[in-house]
């Protein structure tokens, strides 16, 4: 009996640039088989290698094609598609993008309640994430933006040098807003003379 993927000559993930060539799609005369256990069976004839793949009701996918000659596998092709898209979502999910975070002040703000919203900052900027720092101006407040303007410098010097700003203070309405960024250290390399 025949697996239900042999009769597709090749095979692509959807959502993802995955490709494996399987069985006949195989463009090399001979491949380096591995083995549904695991182990390597040497290099045979492609035709050879499809046909023992069959015998157990597998599939025999190309998987580094570049290599001289391409390696194979015989696999159940169900069960290694599924691997792949895990090792895929796997890759995704550390690959994330920094996301855009927001913390408000106020322009008249208690020394430990800048203490608290400025560690908060940091460690959004830790995990390499954008952070927003909004100051939000109240009534009469209005009439001191300068203390915004101020309170924003003070956050800046506070954070050092490992930060950028993206977007110079600027007033939206009673909000005066900024965004910040973590810089991303290079390493440094030393000559030796």
């Amino acid at each position: 009996m025949l697996c239900v993927f042999c009769t597709i000559h090749s095979w692509k993930l959807r959502k993802s640039n995955l490709f494996w060539r399987i069985n006949e799609d195989i463009r090399s005369p001979e491949v380096r088989v591995i083995g549904s256990d695991g182990k390597q069976l040497g290099v045979m004839k492609t035709s050879e290698a499809i046909s023992k793949a069959r015998e157990g009701n597998m599939t025999l996918v190309e998987i580094a094609a570049k290599a001289s000659p391409p390696v194979a596998k015989i696999v159940e092709f169900g069960k290694f598609r599924y691997g792949e898209e895990k090792k895929l979502r796997k890759q995704q999910k550390k690959a994330k993008s920094g996301e855009l975070k927001e913390i408000r002040f106020s322009p008249f703000i208690a020394q430990k309640d800048y203490e608290t919203r400025l560690n908060k900052v940091k460690e959004f900027l830790e995990d390499k994430n954008k952070v927003k720092v909004v100051v939000v101006f109240m009534g009469r407040q209005m009439g001191s933006k300068d203390f915004g303007y101020g309170l924003i410098k003070r956050i800046v010097q506070d954070l050092g040098d490992g930060i950028a700003m993206d977007m110079e203070p600027k007033f939206l309405g009673r909000h005066l807003v900024t965004i910040i960024s973590p810089v991303l250290k290079k390493k440094e390399h030393l000559c030796q003379n």
